[in-house]
């Protein structure tokens, strides 16, 4: 049985990409009631799952009335994403903001799951056996190789 953040994550998605448009608005305490959760629930799902990294931003209104807007980022071509995650790539990259970008990656098929799977593998924590300043300036240094190599073979 799938968690219920990927339920959420899966009934956001699929009204996105019902709509016309690149954007939807939500109400986080209708999401919460409808998957009885509590709300926090829906804000991890929507830090976790709908991040800048993974191709969307989110925006929030608080208040009476507040709701919750995602937009779906849609770059011209292969090579604008790519350059938009070398940006996103600072001095240092996490394992999960690596994931992120490279998941993104792969649901906008700029990579095929093959290549995905070995730029996941070589990400891991296991892989890069070092210590953790240097592991995530690591990492980053060799993802942001991987992508500019993407961006020159296409």
């Amino acid at each position: 049985m799938r968690n219920i953040s990927d339920i959420i994550e899966k009934y956001i998605k699929e009204i996105l990409d019902s709509n016309d448009k690149d954007n939807i608005r939500l109400k986080r305490s209708e999401l919460a009631e409808k998957f009885q959760c509590v709300p926090s629930q829906i804000n991890y799902v929507l830090k976790t799952r709908f991040s800048i990294e993974r191709g969307y931003v989110v925006e929030s209104k608080r208040g009476g009335g507040g709701y919750i807007q995602v937009v779906k980022v849609r770059p011209v071509t292969d090579a604008d994403l790519i350059d938009e995650m070398i940006g996103l790539i600072g001095y240092k990259l996490t394992e999960s903001m690596a994931e992120s970008i490279i998941i993104h990656l792969l649901e906008e098929q700029v990579i095929r799951e093959r290549e995905a799977r070995l730029m996941l593998t070589a990400m891991d924590h296991t892989v890069l056996d070092v210590d953790v300043p240097l592991r995530d300036i690591l990492r980053a240094n060799l993802l942001r190789a991987m992508l500019q190599s993407l961006t020159y073979s296409r």
